[in-house]
């Protein structure tokens, strides 16, 4: 797979992270072999992370991401990129600390090291502009050095950080260990006004391609296809699969006995938090009238007046609750660090995000003493089919 076809959630993301003039910029510029960051001598040149998605061997499709400096004095402007460079912790995979190698370390470095170590993030120490040297102490734990003029140890720095990708732990799947060879799998996909033109949504994707990994077999309709297709087979299916908005119409016309679950469910299971998500769905009947729930979207897509996030479900859980509640949205890479005042987080499945990101955006939310679920829960739980949507997963 290109790094054109791979998702950016499912890419390594390395962020470079240091003081302002540590040599980062350069550092980023030698690794991926482009002019990806401005370089300049002034110190707080890179404003805003700077992003760039790329192949780099040997760890394969990656995101590199330049951050700001961390020790910006600016009063206001300075405050709010060192925010940002800390929001960039939490979809990093790797960490690389940039330390120019000529000083010793500061204050700001050590607080970045406390910073990978509490969101426990593998991380690398380049000591930078080694090259201007005249003496050259050891080299700590988890640090080398590299300069960018000469190029020495960016090779080395490549191969360490393609180690830290490789030990990234157990594989997870969206579905692929639930079915195995010769199962057959339906997908219920609708095409309605929210469905993207000519293509189908990323979990979707990712789910077929699963299926077809295990050798299973795929079987693609719509809703109102659904029925037909059951009768015309000669064997149950393994397991059907819908997208969450059509949960009420698919769970009457699929019997009890095939399991039933959906896209978002899924793909909340694949991010690490399906177990958050069904804890946290039990607070909604208990919430009060004009309770604050927060809608987020991982993606930035344009809402339509079909939309599932502002529209459809709002409208499900009115109908099971029978209550009016202040709603609040928010999308893309934006989610608050601050949720006073927030009842419950109901979060999509997250397929465009990172799992370290939905992760930390989980920790955040109960952290605080907030519940937290997600679309596909929330709608099974709205359709009164929850047990049966999770009935066929084992580790819930």
């Amino acid at each position: 797979m290109g790094i054109n076809e791979v998702p950016a959630s499912e890419r390594v993301h390395i962020g470079f992270f240091g003081a302002r003039n540590a040599g980062k910029s350069s550092l980023v510029n030698a690794l991926t072999g482009q002019e990806v960051s401005i370089v300049s001598e002034v110190a707080g040149t890179t404003t805003d992370a700077v992003i760039k998605s790329m192949e780099l061997l040997p760890i394969g499709p990656v995101t590199v991401t330049d951050t700001a400096g961390f020790d910006d004095d600016d009063a206001q402007l300075g405050m709010q990129r060192i925010e940002k460079t800390k929001r960039e912790l939490f979809r990093t995979d790797i960490a690389v600390l940039v330390v120019n190698a000529a000083l010793p370390f500061s204050d700001t470095e050590e607080t970045l090291l406390r910073l990978f170590r509490e969101e426990n993030i593998p991380y690398l120490i380049a000591l930078s502009q080694c090259d201007r040297l005249t003496e050259r102490p050891a080299a700590p734990e988890h640090a080398l050095y590299v300069s960018a003029k000469t190029g020495e140890g960016i090779h080395e720095l490549k191969e360490a950080l393609g180690r830290f990708a490789g030990s990234g732990g157990q594989e997870r799947f969206i579905i692929r260990d639930l079915i195995a060879k010769g199962d057959t799998v339906v997908l219920v996909t609708p095409i309605d006004e929210s469905a993207p033109k000519g293509r189908l949504i990323l979990p979707q994707q990712q789910t077929l391609r699963e299926v077809l990994d295990a050798e299973a077999c795929a079987l693609l309709v719509q809703p109102e296809q659904l029925e037909g297709l059951l009768k015309g087979l000669n064997a149950p299916p393994r397991m059907v699969v819908t997208d969450s908005q059509a949960f009420a119409q698919v769970s009457q016309t699929v019997p009890d006995s095939i399991p039933l679950t959906s896209f978002s469910i899924l793909m909340a299971r694949y991010k690490g938090f399906l177990q958050t998500a069904v804890a946290g769905v039990s607070a909604l009947q208990g919430l009060p009238e004009g309770a604050h729930i927060l809608i987020a979207e991982g993606c930035t897509h344009h809402r339509q007046c079909g939309d599932i996030g502002t529209v459809k479900l709002p409208n499900a859980i009115r109908r099971l609750t029978g209550k009016q509640f202040s709603l609040s949205f928010c999308s893309g890479g934006t989610f608050p660090e601050d949720l006073s005042g927030v009842d419950l987080v109901i979060h999509c499945g997250g397929c465009m995000r990172t799992e370290r990101e939905l992760q930390w955006r989980m920790r955040t939310a109960l952290a605080q003493g907030v519940p937290f679920t997600n679309y596909g829960v929330t709608l099974a739980a709205c359709t009164g089919i929850l047990a049966r949507a999770i009935a066929g997963i084992p580790d819930v």
